[in-house]
């Protein structure tokens, strides 16, 4: 519903990473999900990398309402369901977002969430129209060539959004609400700290916080397994293929 908006938005960023501007990334310069080109697009091509690395929180809720809220009609929609659909559409875009929804209810796969899509959204209880919903977005993303690549972080995402669905929507969840974190650290050769040790726990090898020749020569070889280029260097990309990041 439409109080839902900010706590639906809440969980969305905790997917969609902090800062990223690697020139390798084809995706170009990024802040929590809203490219460069994007936020240009909504207020003007003046904008820049700086600006972007700096949105202000109202402009970036405003993107996210006006690009994906609005268009999918979640302000309609029941707790936990506007949340599902949300944040497929974020991902997936929304017309794919809406025809989840409308597969999930038998509505109309046309991709645009009107009255007769939202009578049929009324007739269940919304704790199985996420749960519908979040299987199909599986079985589509099981579909996808890339799958063995960033499967396991596209998996890690969905659960995570059907379990905070159908707690919004009323049903059995976790208790503590989750904290977002949208930041992460792109690391190399010569890094230390936190992520060079989520790194080295995730790719099985010693665990000492310091990027050093065998850390480099673990994360390549899980590149070139995984379709990356193995530069040794663990951006989003990286982080998205062993489920660090979803």
């Amino acid at each position: 519903m439409k109080r839902n908006f900010k706590s639906a938005l809440k969980h969305v960023l905790v997917h969609e990473g902090g800062w990223a501007d690697h020139p390798k990334d084809p995706g170009g310069a990024t802040m929590k999900g809203v490219t460069l080109t994007t936020y240009q697009r909504h207020f003007g091509e003046e904008k820049s990398k700086e600006d972007l690395h700096n949105i202000p929180e109202e402009e970036l809720e405003q993107i996210y309402r006006a690009g994906y809220w609005n268009k999918c009609c979640c302000d309609k929609l029941p707790p936990g369901v506007d949340y599902a659909v949300f944040d497929a559409a974020v991902n997936s875009g929304p017309g794919r977002g809406a025809k989840w929804l409308q597969a999930a209810v038998g509505a109309k796969q046309d991709g645009g969430i009107g009255p007769k899509t939202l009578s049929k959204v009324e007739e269940f209880n919304p704790t199985v129209v996420a749960d519908n919903m979040c299987d199909r977005r599986l079985t589509f993303l099981h579909s996808l060539p890339t799958w063995p690549t960033f499967g396991k972080g596209w998996g890690r995402r969905v659960e995570g959004v059907r379990t905070t669905a159908i707690t919004m929507a009323g049903g059995k969840g976790p208790s503590v609400e989750i904290i977002p974190s949208v930041e992460y650290k792109l690391v190399k050769k010569g890094s230390r700290g936190l992520w060079v040790r989520k790194l080295q726990e995730t790719l099985g090898i010693q665990v000492d916080g310091k990027f050093g020749r065998g850390t480099e020569v673990a994360l390549k070889a899980w590149q070139e397994q995984s379709g990356l280029e193995p530069d040794g260097i663990a951006g989003r990309n990286t982080y998205r293929s062993l489920g660090l990041l979803a």
